[in-house]
């Protein structure tokens, strides 16, 4: 899922009281652990709090909160298991635990949403519609029309409450929000909807000839609207499109302006996206895609 999954380690971080919205964390452009390559940032201002860490999409920030929370139960062999972050059992068996021990900085990079986590889209606009909400859900479907409540399984419309309190997502939704006044989507704003949503890199390796190779990063976005009265939670994904706001914010942008408005103002970002073609980065040797669909 990449940076989208940053806001389920905020709302963690703020359940386990390991982090709170107004302590402010430094980053020098990278996070430093365990004597192993830095996770790099992106240059911002330092420091943050969970608002601006949230707009900046600071890594720095998210792997302290990620480390706090793991660290808080010792001997650090205990992992919150809600969510989609693999449990102690899969690290003990990958680690050949108790012979070998692992430590948080071992799974920082799940903080961020790389690493072992792994999302489908639908997932994601699961969880963004479940922030939306302020800590609930209805399981996703696809329906045309009700004509007898009755008849439906009462899963379809029952509303499924997280393990957050509803306090904690107040300031996530700030985050979200301030990722389009200030933040990484600043350049992506819709006349007239406030927009919460949230940029994503994710990073793309695979074994070339049994060498670990970095391909072309995926973009991902998540987003809801509007922010205080809330109509459509969205997640979209583009192999191969480089990063969050390049493709799949302007995507995500124009979709909900037009479910919202039934047209189209921003006319520039519907120029970008039915103009532009990734089928040069498809075509590279190695690229993932297996297939190209012409539109």
């Amino acid at each position: 899922p990449g940076s989208p999954f940053k806001a389920l380690t905020a709302l963690i971080g703020l359940q386990e009281n390991v982090i709170t919205t107004q302590e402010r964390i430094y980053c020098a452009g990278s996070y430093r652990y365990g004597g192993k390559k830095p996770l790099g940032c992106h240059h911002h201002k330092s420091p943050l709090s969970m608002v601006g860490g949230i707009a900046q999409s600071c890594n720095s920030y998210f792997a302290t909160v990620y480390r706090r929370t793991i660290e808080k139960f010792p001997p650090f062999q205990k992992m919150p298991e809600e969510g989609l972050i693999p449990d102690a059992d899969y690290y003990n068996r990958y680690y050949r635990y108790p012979k070998y021990k692992w430590y948080a900085p071992a799974t920082i990079s799940n903080s961020i949403g790389q690493g072992e986590v792994l999302m489908t889209p639908m997932q994601m606009a699961n969880f963004t519609a479940a922030i939306a909400n302020k800590g609930w859900y209805i399981k996703p479907h696809v329906i045309k029309q009700i004509v007898n409540k009755d008849s439906i399984p009462s899963e379809y419309y029952q509303k499924n409450y997280t393990t957050i309190k509803p306090e904690f997502f107040e300031p996530v939704i700030q985050g979200l929000f301030d990722v389009y006044n200030e933040g990484t989507a600043k350049y992506l704003q819709v006349p007239g909807i406030e927009i919460c949503g949230k940029t994503g890199t994710a990073e793309n390796y695979t074994k070339i000839d049994g060498v670990t190779t970095k391909l072309t990063d995926h973009s991902t976005f998540v987003a809801f609207a509007p922010k205080d009265n809330p109509q459509i939670a969205i997640a979209v994904f583009v192999e191969n499109g480089y990063w969050g706001s390049r493709w799949a914010g302007k995507i995500a942008s124009l979709m909900i302006e037009k479910y919202l408005k039934g047209s189209i103002t921003r006319t520039d970002l519907e120029t970008y996206v039915l103009n532009g073609s990734l089928e040069e980065e498809y075509a590279k040797p190695h690229s993932g895609i297996p297939f190209l669909i012409n539109q």
